[in-house]
Formats: C-alpha cells, structure tokens, sequence
C-alpha cells in the first residue's frame, strides 16, 4: 500500500514541515552536487555511525540530528518527504510549530539512539529522516485513528486506490516493520527497521505528554 491523501484537513500552514522538507530538499541537492571522495567524507562526519558515537558520544552527539536531514538517494528523499508531508501537517496543526519541531527532532533522536544500542559495533552509518517520520506516523495513529488515507493498493497485476482507515493503514504498517526488524540484523547495512519501529512507538507516547490543541 502507498498513502496518496487523507481526508483530514487543517486549520493552519504547516510552516515546520514544509521547511524541513525544504532543508531536505537541498542538503542533498548538495550531497549529489559533492565527488564522490568528498561524498563519502561529508557522510562520515554528519551521519550516525553507532561505533564511533560509543567511542566518542560527545563528538558523535550532533549525528543524531544531522544524520535526519541526510538520504541514502533519490527514492529515499522522495519516500521520507512524502510520508512527511502527509501525516506530519496534521500533527504540527495538533501541536503548533515549535513544539512540533521538537516532537519531530525527539522522536530522531530515540530512534538513532536505539539503533546506537542495539548494534553498538556498527560502522554502518545511519541517514535518513525515517525515525523522526515514523514518530510522526505514531503520533498520528494515537490522534487520528478514524482517519481515512486514500491508499494505492497492489493486487497482483491490478492497482487500485481505496480509502483505508488510519489505524488500519498505519497498523499494517508498523506490524510489516516489527515484523522486518525482527529478521533484521541490525549490524548490516540496509533500512534501520528498529529505528522505525522505535520512533513509531516514541510517538505514540510522546503524543500524550506535549500540550495539545484541540482537535478540528
């Protein structure tokens, strides 16, 4: 399934995630814009590498931001900036802006620090804003349950678009990505499911304990 819409609109502009996206957005224009030598060492200093932060976790400290804004490629940027977009606007509307900014932020930061503890002897390092996104995703889920997500749906050779309920789409979702997790070696390189499953769970928590507005 591929999320195309909900039916939840909002009340404000999402002026946090349409400014995270865009930082996004031109980080890795920048990214692609590098040799590769220079790619490679640019990587290594911004990215989460849970080896090097155990050594040296104050050095290694600001990864665990830095590391949000940066993707592995194109389809990885596209695919996080999209989820961004359609589930983040209506919990920054729950929120307001800065407090949203810091949910976002927070629900990163766990995630890279469970995948920190979970494989403290990785050299892989870790990019991407998935772990911030799936709080968001969590957050959604516990504030917009009845929601429904116009979602494409893949049967065999035929694709369809059908109005799913949040808590279905997004339940799905997280039990595929528990699912992974649990089959994953977190040491390898390759998609931080743990990390997902993680930010996803911080999110759902974390809703609860940030002052809220009223729902619309």
């Amino acid at each position: 399934m591929f999320p195309l819409h909900d039916d939840n609109p909002t009340q404000d502009t999402s002026i946090v995630v349409y400014t995270l996206i865009l930082i996004n957005v031109l980080i890795f224009g920048y990214q692609v814009s590098l040799p590769n030598f220079q790619l490679t060492e640019w990587i290594g200093s911004w990215a989460l590498v849970p080896k090097e932060f155990i050594a040296n976790p104050s050095k290694q400290a600001i990864a665990l931001i830095s590391s949000q804004f940066l993707h592995a490629s194109i389809f990885h940027l596209v695919g996080n900036m999209w989820f961004l977009y359609l589930f983040g606007n209506n919990i920054e509307d729950t929120l307001g802006h800065w407090k949203f900014l810091f949910f976002y932020l927070l629900c990163g930061i766990v995630a890279g620090g469970v995948q920190v503890i979970t494989a403290p002897m990785s050299m892989v390092p870790m990019v991407g804003a998935s772990g911030a996104i799936s709080g968001v995703m969590g957050a959604y889920l516990v504030r917009f349950p009845r929601a429904r997500i116009l979602s494409l749906v893949f049967l065999g050779f035929f694709i369809t678009a059908i109005p799913i309920p949040s808590a279905v789409f997004l339940g799905l979702w997280i039990a595929g990505q528990t699912i992974y997790a649990a089959m994953a070696n977190p040491n390898m390189p390759g998609i931080a499911y743990l990390a997902h499953v993680s930010g996803f769970v911080i999110g759902a928590i974390a809703i609860f304990l940030f002052s809220k507005r009223s729902e619309h």
